[in-house]
């Protein structure tokens, strides 16, 4: 089979799937790796292998800048410090839990006989990237709180970068480099550091351009420019193509479609990143059901178990830790989002293709491939599957159907009030037969009635729904505000001091309504705020 069919094929797939989870409930992303593997074993046909060239020229720049590119700067400015402690210091310590946890076993179990700490730790670093798209695609279903999706997102768009300069730094040790302490974290500022410039240049060059143009086609290529073209150049000089690309990705949609795009063109380029995520998360989580062998699953069952473990534990223990030291703080995490943030850590491509990356010749190669395949498949479907019902038992979302019902009765209820306002205006425009007017606005009451009945018999708790309908108000309210300090500013009503101070007020009160850090830390303000 051609390659081009091949791709064809895997879309065809990928689109079989997409339509069948919305029956099944389960995250897109998990049932394309059921579907590899089912494929990989009935041998459809030969795929193409994820390898570190395909993932780093084609997939990881443009999912990178598009998950960038729709991230609120203001929302992830907010929260840098959670984002931050869990990205890079998180990280390394997830690397030596984890590569002290398994070198503990690697001298009582046979089949880690002579597995010494250094390639421990080479495992340790591939694996420590989290993947959360299957996780955050469950969060926007289910309506999570929003600061719980930048958290997750934001660390792995980070942590990526983190990752990747830790594996490299592995490698040196094994290869028998001495490097020291101090000489680890310069290399790791200059990598990242030049990665964040080289990428920071770009985005703000891009984005200069963005404000001269006024042409869709034009503008999506110009971004498409910044993400691939942040990553090749930082690459090419050894930095951290990641950290460029995420960069470049945050300055293009927070600053170059802010004040470059008009609104028409703003839906194109977004659209078009939308589609160009999907397609190539539909390939690659495809591929790596493919990867994937069964009979080495089933094989090295003990193995990947204790390998999974080892990273989960990690994992919790970081998330326990950076929880704790920010408790005083403004970025506190509250205890249950915290279990969430600790499950909801999957690994996902990019281990697969570090791993793939090692030479053929290099020590312990076929049991490090074994151990990452199998975490991360493991990973996907487990904590993919699971963190539905786990978000529910914790009572941070509601039941999916309950949820779903009140949101749709709810706009309805609210379309029936916007079209009896528009009959209170073409009644005062003096429409020419008021009879029909009259017959329209029975209707729509009789709608508004209805709709509101239905809210009041849904099986939800109904202090919690005044708690809802709260919520929703004051955040209208809210944006009614800044949209007017907007209009002020620009109509030279305000100044551009008071401006500032005005919009800063606003976004700290919507702050604090979706994530309740207004209140005081006790038991009582905790359980709320991991309700809200």
């Amino acid at each position: 089979m051609q390659s081009e069919t091949i791709f064809i094929f895997m879309f065809i797939v990928a689109t079989a799937v997409a339509l069948s989870v919305r029956r099944l409930r389960i995250p897109y992303t998990v049932a394309l790796v059921l579907a590899g593997l089912i494929l990989g074993v009935v041998h459809a046909f030969k795929p193409p292998h994820l390898t570190k060239e395909l993932l780093f020229t084609v997939f990881l720049p443009g999912l990178l800048f598009e998950a960038a590119f729709h991230i609120d700067f203001r929302q992830f400015w907010r929260n840098k410090l959670a984002i931050a402690s869990l990205a890079v210091p998180g990280v390394i310590v997830a690397i030596v839990l984890t590569t002290l946890i398994l070198t503990s076993f690697a001298h009582t179990l046979d089949f880690l006989k002579g597995f010494s700490w250094k390639y421990v730790l080479v495992f340790g670093a591939l694996i420590s990237a989290t993947d959360p798209i299957a996780v955050v695609a469950v969060f926007r279903r289910l309506g999570a709180p929003k600061r719980l999706s930048i958290l997750l997102e934001g660390e792995s768009l980070l942590n990526d970068g983190t990752g990747i300069v830790f594996f490299t730094l592995s490698l040196s040790l094994v290869a028998g480099t001495t490097v020291s302490a101090g000489g680890l974290l310069l290399q790791f500022i200059v990598v990242v550091g030049m990665g964040a410039l080289i990428g920071g240049g770009i985005g703000l060059i891009v984005s200069k351009i963005l404000q001269q143009v006024d042409e869709p086609m034009i503008e999506i290529t110009l971004t498409t420019i910044a993400a691939y073209g942040a990553f090749a150049a930082a690459e090419q000089f050894h930095y951290s193509g990641v950290i460029a690309t995420v960069t470049a990705g945050m300055l293009c949609g927070n600053y170059g479609a802010r004040t470059g795009m008009s609104p028409s063109t703003r839906i194109a380029v977004e659209t078009f990143w939308e589609y160009i995520a999907f397609a190539l998360n539909s390939i690659v989580f495809l591929l790596i059901g493919f990867e994937e062998h069964i009979s080495t699953f089933v094989t090295s069952w003990h193995l990947i178990l204790l390998a999974f473990l080892a990273v989960t534990v990690g994992r919790g223990v970081v998330i326990l830790a950076v929880s704790g030291l920010l408790s005083g703080t403004k970025e506190r995490i509250p205890k249950k989002w915290s279990m969430v943030l600790a499950w909801g850590g999957l690994r996902g491509a990019l281990p697969m293709v570090l791993v793939l990356s090692l030479a053929p010749s290099f020590p312990h190669r076929d049991l490090l491939v074994t151990m990452t395949f199998g975490v991360v498949i493991i990973s996907i479907l487990l904590h993919g599957l699971t963190i539905s019902p786990f978000l529910r038992r914790l009572g941070i979302v509601e039941r999916h159907e309950e949820r779903e019902m009140y949101e749709f009765t709810r706009g309805k209820l609210q379309a029936a009030n916007a079209a009896l306002k528009e009959i209170e205006q073409m009644s005062g425009a003096r429409f020419r037969n008021t009879d029909v007017l009259s017959a329209l606005k029975k209707e729509y009451e009789a709608m508004v009635r209805r709709n509101e009945s239905n809210i009041r018999d849904l099986k939800i708790d109904q202090e919690k729904l005044v708690d809802e309908e709260m919520m929703w108000a004051r955040r209208h309210l809210y944006l009614i505000e800044k949209n007017y300090a907007i209009n002020a500013f620009h109509q030279g009503i305000l100044s551009q001091e008071v401006y500032n101070k005005l919009l800063s007020d606003i976004d700290a009160r919507i702050l604090e309504l979706e994530t309740g850090e207004n209140h005081p830390v006790n038991e009582g303000d905790e359980e709320h705020d991991d309700k809200n």
